[in-house]
């Protein structure tokens, strides 16, 4: 998912695609509409990692690109990071890959685990 677009305006975009107004998708996120609005309207700073992840799952988008869109970091990664000291370091050397060279390299990691179990 590539995108030159806002938080907001992907969010505003989505949601009215799926036709699906301001008020109820508020109250199915749990917010209020004001601050939706204002979401939307690129006044306030996107919301928490797990609240976009809950709009990414009500529009049925994929919660990884949502959250990297409103410049969050999912809620797991910083313990994983900090689960093994090598992390860090590779997540530098993968650092400017293509997204197919990460694609691949991470088949070869999920490869990788189902072979050690």
């Amino acid at each position: 998912m590539k995108h030159n677009k806002s938080f907001g305006d992907v969010l505003r975009e989505k949601r009215m695609a799926k036709k699906i107004s301001l008020r109820k998708f508020a109250q199915v996120v749990g917010v209020s509409p004001t601050y939706l609005s204002q979401v939307e309207q690129n006044n306030v700073q996107p919301p928490t990692a797990d609240r976009v992840q809950r709009m990414a799952e009500v529009l049925g988008e994929n919660v990884d690109d949502w959250i990297a869109l409103a410049g969050r970091v999912a809620e797991d990664l910083p313990a994983i990071i900090h689960e093994k000291k090598e992390v860090p370091d590779l997540l530098r050397a993968v650092s400017g890959l293509t997204a197919d060279q990460l694609r691949k390299l991470r088949e070869q990691a999920e490869r990788m685990k189902d072979e050690g179990q």
